[in-house]
């Protein structure tokens, strides 16, 4: 494989099994990284492992990221491994319709230990690593998190609070050589948005209030995600870019990404 700007380093994505997750990692892969992805099961992230560009170096490591011992685990195994952990990006994340009084507590405390616990988890973990090669996070967070939309309110606080976290996390650590950013996107062609891209009527109002008029696909949020960790975002920290189509352009509600 040519040289590529991720040449000799090493990037941890979670929720690698599919969708952005997936598209990130063949992204960093075909640009020279070595790609460890972290998910919930195995069956999946072999077969991205299987998928990868050709000469691509990539590895499947079943974890959930909201166990933070395992989380934990797994990033300190990789640093050991390969010397160093350059990226992580948090992109592991569920989604559950429903209000505030529909939801059951249950359900609200799932979503907000996957999309929440574990951008901390992972982020807490990772970060000695970064300090020592001055490395960067990219939090995977939504729309849905910088204004809120119908009947996903677990979903609306988790990615609020990602993109606050992140602001955090931005200030806390840019002076340690530390940068943490966020890409927002909106509705995207992955397996979790499936039963919002079949509803007709559902997208054809989308498409009605988005200037692009059609979802992201995956590898479109994974180039703004490799842009983030590169040298050529070095003097960026604490942004926040929606992949949006222009949506927030508007006066559109956002979607669910």
């Amino acid at each position: 494989m040519a040289e590529g700007r991720f040449t000799g380093k090493v990037v941890v994505v979670t929720g690698g099994g599919s969708g952005i997750g997936a598209a990130t990692a063949h992204r960093f892969g075909a640009e020279g990284a070595t790609v460890v992805i972290a998910g919930r099961t195995q069956e999946k992230l072999d077969k991205v492992v299987a998928d990868a560009p050709q000469g691509a170096t990539m590895v499947a490591r079943a974890a959930d990221t909201s166990d933070c011992a395992a989380i934990t685990a797994l990033i300190d195994d990789v640093a050991r491994e390969y010397g160093r952990v350059d990226t992580l990006v948090n992109n592991a994340a569920i989604a559950r319709p429903g209000t505030v009084e529909d939801l059951d507590v249950e359900t609200f405390r799932e979503v907000m230990a996957i999309d929440v616990e574990g951008v901390f988890h992972a982020s807490k973990a990772v970060l000695p690593h970064l300090r020592a090669v001055g490395g960067s996070i990219v939090n995977v967070g939504s729309v849905s998190g910088l204004a809120g939309d119908w009947g996903m309110a677990a979903y609306n606080a988790a990615k609020g609070a990602v993109t606050n976290l992140t602001n955090a996390m931005a200030l806390d650590h840019g002076q340690e050589g530390i940068r943490v950013n966020a890409v927002h996107p909106s509705l995207t062609a992955t397996e979790m948005s499936e039963g919002v891209r079949e509803d007709d009527e559902n997208m054809a109002a989308f498409r009605a209030r988005i200037p692009i008029g059609r979802p992201a696909e995956p590898a479109e949020v994974a180039d703004v995600i490799a842009f983030l960790a590169s040298h050529d975002a070095r003097f960026v920290n604490g942004a926040h870019i929606p992949v949006d189509g222009g949506l927030g352009a508007s006066n559109g509600q956002p979607n669910m990404s």
